[in-house]
């Protein structure tokens, strides 16, 4: 079968490798020069499925009322776009009830910890390198309230059979010995030590060098203009270089999957979600961070990528600006700094902002449309793109080949929103 993919973030090209290894003719279309260069190129690089955790929770109405008069606030809301956004707030809203959270958060542990072993078996069967190491995510709370509140999180982890250890602040020192300084602005911490991190840019450049070894063609700087219907089905895909017919089409788009489906009549509830990161040469090794760290006062994760440690957080409603304010900078430095002082050279750190695709309920669209049978749908993964990719990648190349997926994959669809 013949397969144009739109977009070549991780996850676009994670799901054209495995339509390759399935056997599928594979075109990816990308406006930019190459692969991840846009979302997917300075994310915070952990991969996180025990940490895969909804936005909408029960507590989360009263928190984003005191973060609005926080400096260093985790979730800003600007003004103007929260008007645009209001149907998305809204149906976020009705997400955050005890039961909607359980539901959420189950179904994306699913798909994130599958995600995580298959990321395994690409890793053992290609030898692909990108400065991984597996060595867990340690959150680390500054406060009894905070270790209080993750009790709702650890009952999912417990009934999906995710591994943990609840720490003290010596045992947070023991597994990040870069903490021993800060030991006495932390109270605790929960490890899942089966979490890895990895620089997902040079992942997916890799990926995809793999995948044109498969055959896989990526027509870059290529703007895609429409999507071309006949009888009930998408006939191809407008472009600046040419129209391009195939069998069936993948919209792996981000953030701006939506607006390139709402002219086929197709809502898609994903707005996008402003990110940032720091990435800062390290200086002192002793002081650095092993593995992943995630600041749960800031929201920030602090993660180690080789000799670089790379600080992702920040979740802005802004829009798709793309502006670098100095003050979500500050921010980033603040969490790094307090908690590995001296680790990195902070005036040589690059400064990085993306718009990270997301849904109401956190969960990613990934599956078929019942408009057009042969539009499928790979997007609104949010702050786990790379976490999810590999998963997300397999299953909609298990769909389109026609095999049943390894996991549940029904409550993934567009149909779940009634669409």
């Amino acid at each position: 079968m013949k397969v144009i993919v739109l977009g070549a973030g991780v996850i676009g090209t994670t799901t054209a490798y495995y339509l390759a290894k399935a056997g599928h003719q594979v075109t990816v279309i990308e406006r930019e020069a190459g692969p991840a260069l846009e979302t997917s190129f300075a994310n915070a690089g952990q991969i996180s499925p025990g940490y895969s955790t909804p936005w909408a929770a029960p507590d989360i109405p009263m928190k984003v009322a005191k973060w609005m008069f926080m400096r260093h606030a985790p979730l800003v809301i600007r003004p103007g776009a929260a008007v645009k956004a209001a149907p998305w707030l809204l149906a976020m809203l009705r997400n955050c009830t005890k039961a909607r959270y359980v539901v959420n958060k189950g179904r994306m542990v699913r798909l994130a910890e599958y995600s995580r072993d298959c990321l395994r078996q690409l890793r053992a069967d290609m030898g692909i390198e990108y400065d991984h190491r597996s060595l867990g995510t340690l959150q680390l709370f500054r406060t009894e309230k905070q270790v209080d509140d993750v009790a709702k999180d650890l009952r999912v982890l417990e009934a999906d059979g995710v591994p943990f250890e609840m720490l003290d602040r010596n045992g947070c020192v023991r597994v990040e010995p870069g903490l021993a300084g800060s030991r006495d602005k932390i109270v605790g911490g929960l490890r899942l030590p089966d979490d890895e991190t990895g620089d997902c840019f040079k992942f997916t450049n890799a990926l995809a060098e793999i995948a044109r070894g498969l055959g896989v063609e990526f027509r870059t700087e290529v703007t895609i203009e429409r999507l071309a219907t006949e009888g009930g089905r998408i006939r191809s895909v407008v472009t600046s270089a040419g129209e391009f017919e195939a069998d069936a089409f993948v919209a792996a788009l981000g953030s701006y999957t939506p607006a390139m489906l709402k002219t086929l009549g197709l809502r898609i509830p994903v707005i996008p979600v402003k990110g940032y990161s720091i990435t800062v040469p390290i200086v002192d090794e002793a002081k650095a961070p092993v593995s992943t760290v995630m600041d749960e006062t800031y929201k920030t994760g602090i993660t180690r990528l080789g000799d670089r440690i790379r600080v992702g957080g920040t979740a802005e409603i802004a829009g798709f600006n793309l502006d670098l304010p100095r003050n979500r900078r500050e921010t980033l430095e603040l969490s790094v700094n307090d908690l590995f002082t001296g680790a990195g050279d902070l005036s040589q750190a690059q400064f990085w902002t993306g718009l990270r695709p997301m849904t109401p309920d956190s969960t990613p669209i990934v599956g078929g449309t019942t408009r057009y049978p042969n539009l499928y749908i790979n997007t609104g993964h949010g702050t786990l793109g790379w976490t999810m990719a590999c998963g997300s990648g397999r299953v909609l190349a298990d769909i389109i080949s026609g095999i049943k997926p390894e996991i549940e994959t029904a409550d993934l669809a567009l149909s779940r929103y009634g669409a």
